[in-house]
């Protein structure tokens, strides 16, 4: 006679040929689990050495104010998050229907036209093109100087083609502004014109959020020097106007070269100095 199990009570009927022995173990089954991990163990295996936890802190440390650093005042070579309008602007090339890219969209309609025309009668006369920029915020670039630079070189990459071109770029949330152009463009204006441009038209109107005017005012000051006119001058100083907080290209320069020494030095303490460290502790031990 075969042994027949309950579903629910997991005991045995009763079957004569089942010895006792049998039966017990049936009837009482043992299920075997594993021992339970200690405590203690189990709290060491998750921990970390205190040495080598102390390394790591450390250097999450030094690289998030290295990075930090790098994105504020680093080399354009460190960021790759750069507005992607400047490189628009760059890539597009120079306007063919007007002499003005309004990136920032500061630049009424009457000032595009005015622009347009007096810098199509200037061109018609002297064969010289000027292409103004407006852009919000610069990342990709330390200042306006070196952007527009960049744009005369990427839209007109030979003398022939940019002799007689010129760039002039406004930056409206660092209230600065840059003129660059060929060597026909800035024998025509002179330098003693482009300076004054570039420190009072552009920074001082802008401060005071006149975009248009700082546009169209700087565009006439060149076509006058352009044309042998007499200088119309810049805008006019009042007594308890603040004053500009622009800075000359000669400061910009000499300050992105301490950033990027600075930059350079704290990257190098972020990943060198926890490598030692915790290379020193691993001796140790």
């Amino acid at each position: 006679m075969e042994t027949i199990f309950s579903p629910h009570s997991f005991c045995p009927l009763y079957n004569p040929k089942i010895s006792s022995t049998s039966k017990t173990l049936l009837t009482n089954p043992v299920i075997s689990l594993p021992k339970p991990i200690s405590k203690n163990l189990k709290t060491q295996s998750l921990q970390s050495p205190p040495a080598k936890k102390w390394v790591t802190q450390i250097h999450h440390g030094l690289a998030a104010l290295a990075l930090s650093l790098a994105i504020n005042f680093g080399s354009p070579v460190l960021l790759n998050n750069a507005n992607a309008s400047e490189f628009d602007i760059i890539n597009e090339g120079p306007p063919t229907e007007s002499y003005c890219v309004d990136d920032a969209g500061v630049l009424s309609r009457v000032t595009k036209s005015d622009l347009r025309r007096l810098l199509t009668d200037l061109e018609t006369r002297k064969n010289i093109h000027i292409n103004f920029v407006t852009v919000r915020k610069l990342t990709s670039k330390a200042d306006a100087f070196e952007y527009a630079d960049q744009l005369l070189e990427k839209w007109y990459p030979t003398v022939e083609q940019g002799g007689n071109k010129a760039v002039v770029v406004l930056v409206t949330s660092q209230k600065e502004g840059a003129i660059t152009g060929g060597p026909d463009f800035i024998k025509a204006v002179g330098d003693t014109i482009l300076d004054s441009t570039v420190s009072e038209n552009l920074p001082v109107l802008a401060t005071e959020e006149k975009y248009n005017e700082a546009i169209y005012s700087s565009a006439k000051r060149l076509v006058a020097a352009i044309d042998g006119l007499p200088d119309p001058g810049g805008p006019k100083f009042n007594e308890n106007k603040r004053e500009s907080n622009y800075k000359s290209r000669e400061e910009t320069d000499e300050k992105r070269g301490q950033f990027t020494l600075v930059v350079g030095g704290l990257l190098v303490i972020a990943f060198v100095v926890p490598m030692a460290q915790y290379y020193a502790y691993v001796s140790r031990k």
